[in-house]
């Protein structure tokens, strides 16, 4: 009798599978911040609303405004995010680049390959 796999082995596994994909040549890698960052990214994207650059400094947690503004900029170099104008011309809003929504499309390859191999699905 084969013992069905649990949850956090599931999780364990995807876990694995990401760092072959943080390993191969595309992005360069993001500081802690700058993943963190980068989800408020994503997660605003998939509730399709907007976040800005001046939404982003309201989050006191992130850190200081200037600190935020170099990490933004670092990212934009880095090729993650994009500043996008908005009817207001001083307010920037926040984007995903597409070879970042390649890296999440990979990511979500690695997830379901974890689940299928685990026999869950």
């Amino acid at each position: 009798m084969t013992k069905r796999p649990r949850p956090a082995d599931v999780y364990l596994r995807f876990l694995q599978l990401t760092e072959t994909v943080r390993g191969l040549p595309a992005l360069p890698p993001l500081e802690p911040l700058e993943e963190r960052i980068l989800e408020l990214v994503a997660y605003a994207r998939q509730k399709k609303e907007r976040l800005s650059v001046k939404d982003l400094m309201g989050k006191r947690e992130l850190g200081s405004p200037a600190m935020l503004h170099g990490r933004l900029k670092s990212m934009r170099e880095k090729g993650w995010i994009r500043l996008e104008e908005t009817e207001d011309a001083r307010r920037k809003q926040l984007e995903l680049t597409p070879a970042a929504l390649t890296h999440f499309d990979k990511l979500s390859r690695c997830l379901i390959q974890a689940v299928k191999k685990s026999g869950l699905l």
